[in-house]
């Protein structure tokens, strides 16, 4: 298969501008093409992730990505999928917010390297120091205000209200369409389903303002939905964030381990890069043993470790094993900090050794002392996987991970942490 084909195969395909002519320009030549991205916050988080992947197979195929920072459309932000207006952020949390995406589109999704290494762009270098007159004059000019309202994410938003600032954003995107086509030969511009307005804006501007016979292409990607009609990227913590400070690498893991059978082989086909043999051989072992779960292990496997790398994904590993066997004893301090980072802690701030019974109650496990007896006498407790019988168990530093944690197991799945 051609990297179209692949993309089509994939559901990565959703709207072309011109079908014909893209498949066209990609066999005769490879192309410098773009995607963006808004610096709404200092970590991307797993919904960006589709159309930056989807850059990434083009210069796996040959051509040149050039990734585009919008430290100056961030500043104004995009009217599409909002049903009100956007809290405007400073230049200097957008700046910062641009520095965090540069080092994860470096560190993580392209190579910079080599002939058609990847390109990063801030469209606040040629955006931000523009006056309104030049803007409206050389660009507004050639935008229709009918042209405008024609678009959805206008349209939709004309009944709630529009600010001319947002209102503003599609010229924006378009110049910075123009710009690349004019500065690093750009020929197509990619993004998610809710783009086509703007990268059709974009378009109009090549044609209207670029010399005769100049020619630019666009393509969307759909939306990336659940089954189960709930979100995605979102999990019981919250966003799903790319930075390890936001989402540890366990819970990364996670995320994707817990995909419904429903779900997995669209994600094998949207977020890696395994073959299809590969992935159809998945695809038949989700309808024959489901039980075993190998897609989804192979989803979170491939996903971890391009995001993460190899050390990371092994310590995610680790840990679930852990946590399904009870084996906690063996985790570091650092694992168990990513494991347990959502159950329920208390902190023993005394420092002492302390009885069993009286930990229980002192830390909410149990609501009596007669009820932590029981749960004691009948097994119910273990601590750090080993499982303790005596009422007279006295927790010491012997049962302190690296002296800063003790895991405590009530019944089969409530674990609690216990901080020093």
């Amino acid at each position: 298969m051609n990297l179209l084909e692949d993309l089509q195969w994939r559901g990565i395909v959703y709207q072309q501008t011109d079908e014909q002519g893209t498949k066209d320009i990609l066999e005769k030549e490879k192309i410098s093409l773009y995607c963006g991205i808004d610096p709404t916050a200092d970590s991307m988080h797993i919904g960006h992730l589709l159309p930056f992947l989807t850059l990434r197979r083009f210069q796996n195929a040959g051509h040149r990505p050039i990734v585009l920072v919008g430290g100056a459309t961030g500043l104004i932000g995009d009217p599409s999928g909002k049903s009100e207006e956007r809290k405007l952020q400073t230049v200097e949390q957008v700046q910062e917010n641009v520095a965090g995406i540069k080092k994860q589109m470096q560190n993580i999704i392209f190579d910079f390297e080599g002939e058609n290494g990847a390109i990063m762009v801030n469209n606040y270098d040629w955006a931000g120091s523009m006056d309104i007159v030049t803007f409206l004059r050389d660009y507004g000019k050639h935008v229709g205000v009918n042209y405008m309202l024609a678009k959805d994410t206008i349209s939709s938003r004309l009944e709630t209200g529009i600010s001319f600032t947002e209102f503003t954003y599609t010229i924006l995107q378009a110049m910075d369409f123009l710009h690349l086509y004019e500065n690093h030969n750009c020929k197509m511009q990619i993004g998610g389903s809710d783009q086509w307005g703007n990268i059709t804006t974009g378009l109009e501007l090549i044609r209207k303002m670029a010399p005769e016979g100049s020619k630019a292409f666009g393509l969307t990607i759909p939306l990336v939905t659940k089954a189960d009609g709930t979100k995605f990227g979102k999990s019981e913590s919250g966003t799903v964030w790319l930075d390890a400070e936001k989402t540890s690498p366990y819970e990364f893991y996670q995320f994707w381990i817990n995909t419904a059978d429903a779900d997995v082989i669209k994600y094998l086909k949207y977020f890696t890069f395994l073959s299809k043999e590969e992935i159809e051989a998945l695809e038949i072992s989700v309808q024959e043993e489901p039980h075993l779960r190998k897609a989804q292990k192979a989803l979170a496997e491939e996903m971890t470790r391009f995001v993460h790398g190899e050390e990371a994904l092994q310590q995610a590993i680790k840990i679930t094993g852990a946590l399904f066997s009870g084996d906690i004893k063996n985790l570091t301090a650092s694992e168990i900090k990513q494991g347990f980072k959502d159950v329920p802690s208390y902190e023993h701030t005394s420092g002492e050794d302390i009885n069993i019974v009286e930990l229980l109650v002192a830390s909410n496990i149990a609501p009596s002392k007669r009820q932590a007896r029981e749960d004691v006498s009948n097994g119910a407790v273990s601590i750090n996987g080993e499982r303790v019988t005596e009422l007279e168990y006295t927790i010491s530093e012997k049962d302190r991970i690296e002296g800063e944690f003790t895991v405590i197991r009530r019944g089969k799945k409530k674990y609690f942490l216990i901080k020093y």
